[in-house]
């Protein structure tokens, strides 16, 4: 078997089992071993070349550049020249500036971006193009202290400056003909350099269409090469899975050449029937003594081929194999002319098909099991071949139809049963669907007995169709429910979105409201203003006279310029001298109180000794404590120190302890004391006295709020003491609490920080 393997090899290079690779020519070989070290080098060589194309686009710009720079130079020096002949033309015509400059503006000046300035021998500018109009600046503040050209003028040359606004431009700087002193020429360095810019940009185009052209080149090197590399590779499998198909998968090939009357098997043919190979070939009449005489004739397919009848050849035989045994084959063939003889073979495939002959039989068993099964299904159902002839149908289909049964047979025509057919009375027009392209259609029948049926029809792969008729009357009465149910729904929808828009209206008529309300606040917040306003020139008017029935009061109590007579008038006197004392209190509070809400309070902040501030606001009520023989205690120590406004802590502690005095009755007791806080410090004032509902505390604290009516008609007061406190605690960056118990007493806490920075202090004044 080998040697015949052997002897035979030539002679499947040039038949169908020739598909060993044909590219043996020795260049190619050569290029074979070589393509993995140019996929490496010519990348590598491309982009060396991009990189040497870049370091040359970059040199011949920078040169490009420079000479841009030393032309501009050169124009600079030549405007200089010529402006200053111009110049010194104009001064001794006694003619302006101006007058030269603008005979040179269009061409020289403006025309080409560049700026100049003349100056007087005090160094004043005088003109300039563009025109600046009168100005006192001077030369030097204009092209900056920094530079030297104001100093060496002409031996400076021109020079690259940076001006004061940041602008590097070309400056040069000549000396003038008295009256004038010199003369400044510029030229901004990016004006100058605009053509080069042109050209490098026109550069870097070349070089990156040039990079993107190389790269695209490199790209499809590369592509093309693992393409070339991939196709080999499939070249391989695909050799190697034909290889394992023909000695795997029970299948032979086989070539006949029509003029020699001779017959190539592979070696898969040989194994499949069971003989040895004897020969490179088989003659004709060997290989159709194999065929069984009932099934094939080779001699009548020679004979048609050669007359053009047919040119291939697929067909179904028995052949004998090595064991006497009739294998069933299928063979598929065509009619291939060799390129290079022009003979013609007879090439393709014979298939071992013994077993699907076996399970054809096996099939037909099934056939009679599936029609079992069709007979056995609730819906109605039908199967018609691709020329529209029955197949299948079962009784459910006979009986809706009214059909015989010896009507019902195989391969009856569709026509023909449809021309016996009694068609189902439908009282409804079939609502029809299909899908384009699936040979599938649907629709839906209402019988005349109320019944509904979904009869769905769809084309077999064979060209044929089949139909099933379902009873659907459940579905289609829940899908009356299901109608109903979303006509609720859409009436519950259209009712919320009614609501939604009576609620868009409520934010409408809310947004209104909101507007009306800002504007009211803002009209409230006016007329307080203007209440303060009031309140502060009216004390103002009152203290002026009230300040003479005070001082007049006091010399009559003491007696300046003699007795008053009687001592009733003592008495009245001193009655006026304590009532204008009380009024000049409360203006003074509500003149204060005016100051701090048109926040005119402005404090001055010193380190105060707490110790002493409060003793000294103690101090003052020493009288009223005695009068009313109140214990008051102090417990403050002496190294306590914080940054405050030493006026404004002595008001607060002062009005803390005139209110614990006048709502603690005699003999009751009243308390001071300090506790240190982190960074802070915690100021109590405790009395016993009547205390404070715990519904009026949200209020005390107020301007003008008092407990009630009764207790200010009972002690009198404005009601601005704790209001005063309380604004001048928060001027500190501090607060006011309170705490009280009906009968009890009151506890009033004042907590001020140790330090604030003046600009927290200034921004809660304003």
């Amino acid at each position: 078997m080998t040697r015949a393997d052997a002897a035979c090899a030539h002679v499947r290079a040039n038949s169908v089992l020739g598909v060993a690779r044909s590219l043996t020519h020795p260049l190619y070989q050569r290029f074979e071993q070589l393509e993995p070290t140019f996929r490496k080098v010519i990348p590598a060589l491309v982009a060396g070349f991009v990189l040497l194309l870049a370091l040359g686009a970059y040199v011949q710009t920078s040169a490009l550049r420079d000479d841009a720079l030393d032309d501009a130079a050169m124009d600079l020096d030549a405007l200089a020249a010529l402006l200053v002949r111009e110049l010194d033309l104009a001064s001794k015509e006694d003619k302006r500036p101006e007058s030269a400059l603008t005979a040179l503006t269009t061409r020289h000046i403006a025309g080409r971006g560049r700026i100049v300035y003349v100056s007087d021998p005090s160094g004043r500018v005088v003109a300039g193009e563009p025109a600046i109009g009168v100005s006192e600046r001077n030369l030097v503040d204009l092209l900056g202290p920094g530079q030297a050209l104001t100093v060496f003028a002409d031996r400076a040359g021109v020079m690259p400056i940076t001006l004061p606004g940041g602008i590097e431009v070309l400056a040069t700087v000549r000396n003038l003909a008295a009256p004038l002193g010199q003369v400044a020429v510029l030229h901004p360095v990016k004006r100058a350099l605009s053509t080069w810019d042109e050209r490098r940009r026109s550069i870097l185009v070349l070089f990156g269409s040039a990079a993107i052209v190389l790269a695209g080149i490199t790209a499809a090197f590369v592509l093309q090469s693992r393409r070339a590399r991939a196709a080999d590779e499939d070249c391989d499998c695909v050799r190697d899975r034909i290889d394992t198909a023909l000695s795997r998968g029970h299948c032979g090939l086989w070539d006949w050449d029509l003029a020699r009357g001779r017959m190539y098997w592979s070696d898969s043919m040989y194994a499949m029937l069971g003989y040895d190979r004897s020969g490179e070939y088989m003659s004709f009449g060997e290989v159709n003594a194999f065929i069984h005489p009932d099934d094939a004739d080779l001699y009548g397919l020679a004979d048609a081929v050669s007359r053009g009848e047919t040119n291939h050849l697929d067909q179904e035989f028995r052949v004998r194999n090595a064991s006497g045994e009739w294998v069933w084959l299928k063979a598929r063939a065509e009619l291939v002319t060799d390129r290079r003889t022009g003979a013609q073979h007879l090439v393709g495939i014979v298939v071992d098909i013994s077993e699907q002959r076996r399970m054809a039989a096996r099939t037909a068993t099934s056939d009679a099991r599936l029609r079992d099964a069709v007979e056995a299904i609730s819906e109605a159902f039908v199967l018609w071949d691709a020329e529209q002839k029955l197949v299948l149908c079962n009784a459910k289909y006979q009986q809706l139809h009214m059909l015989s049964p010896e009507l019902m047979r195989t391969g009856t025509a569709y026509e023909q049963i449809m021309s016996h057919s009694a068609q189902p009375s439908i009282d409804r027009e079939p609502v029809r669907s299909s899908r384009p392209g699936s040979g599938s259609h649907s629709y839906e029948a209402k019988l005349s007995d109320g019944r509904w049926l979904q009869i769905n029809g769809r084309r077999t792969k064979d060209g044929g169709s089949v139909s099933v008729g379902t009873d659907i009357t459940l579905l289609k009465q829940q899908e009356e429910r299901l109608t109903r149910s979303e006509h609720e729904l859409l009436k519950t929808v259209t009712d919320l979105k009614a609501s939604r828009q009576k609620l868009e209206a409520q934010a409408q008529q809310l947004a209104e409201l909101a507007e009306l309300y800002l504007e009211q606040k803002a009209s409230a917040e006016t007329a307080n203003r203007a209440k303060s306003e009031f309140l502060a020139n009216m004390s103002h008017e009152l203290r002026t006279p009230l300040n003479a029935i005070l001082g007049f009061s006091e010399i009559m109590d003491d007696g300046l310029f003699g007795p008053l007579g009687s001592e009733r008038y003592v008495e009245y006197v001193r009655d006026i001298r304590s009532s204008g004392s009380y009024l000049l209190a409360v203006i003074n509070d509500i003149l204060n109180m005016a100051r701090i809400e048109s926040g005119k309070i402005e404090l001055e902040k010193t380190d105060v000794a707490l110790d002493l501030v409060v003793g000294e606001a103690i101090n003052c009520h020493r009288e009223a404590i005695a009068h009313k023989r109140l214990s008051l205690t102090s417990d403050i120590g002496s190294d306590l120190r914080l940054e405050a406004d030493s006026h404004a802590l002595f008001q607060i502690v002062g009005n803390l302890v005139d209110n614990a005095i006048k709502f603690t009755p005699e003999g009751g007791q009243i308390a001071v004391r300090v506790k240190p806080a982190p960074d802070a410090l915690n100021l109590y004032v405790e009395d016993s006295g009547i205390g404070i509902p715990r519904e009026k505390l949200g209020r005390i604290g107020r301007p003008f709020e008092q407990v009630e009516g009764e207790l200010a008609r009972s002690h009198g007061g404005s009601g601005l003491g704790l209001a005063i406190a309380r604004s001048l605690a928060e001027l500190h960056g501090g607060s006011l609490r309170i705490r009280s118990i009906m009968g009890s007493g009151t506890i009033v806490m004042v907590h001020l920080p140790l330090k604030s920075s003046a600009g927290s202090e200034l921004e809660r004044a304003a």
